[in-house]
């Protein structure tokens, strides 16, 4: 069974970081993009950041640039999320995606992934 399993979602205050993980079991995805979406309530999923499978590229949506860092670790089948200078917009459920063959380039505008994860929550709160 194919899983993406993410966690280090929590309550940080504005201002602070966190670092989320996304470990993939079940099948290698060393040829898969991989990277992040998030849903925040009462809004649609948006795209986050992307990178491709030799992490040559990598793609970010412009609220996050500049604050977040996606990165991934092949050997070990996991994607990550590295999160700074948190505002409270950026609280939401972060969801996990993997993107055979895909390099992430499209992910500002096609979510049709082949696997996502449940998802882990992200509050920003003082």
């Amino acid at each position: 069974q194919v899983q993406l399993l993410e966690s280090g979602g929590g309550v940080v205050q504005p201002g602070g970081s966190l670092r989320l993980s996304c470990v993939g079991s079940g099948r290698s995805f060393d040829m898969d993009a991989m990277g992040w979406f998030r849903q925040a309530p009462g809004k649609r999923r948006e795209f986050v950041a992307s990178v491709s499978f030799s992490s040559i590229n990598r793609y970010y949506s412009p609220s996050v640039k500049g604050r977040f860092t996606v990165s991934r670790d092949n050997s070990k089948n996991t994607v990550y999320l590295e999160m700074s200078d948190l505002r409270y917009d950026d609280t939401a459920v972060y969801y996990c995606a993997a993107d055979h063959l895909g390099d992430g380039s499209s992910w500002p505008y096609y979510q049709g992934m082949d696997y996502w994860g449940e998802g882990t929550l992200v509050t920003v709160s003082s």
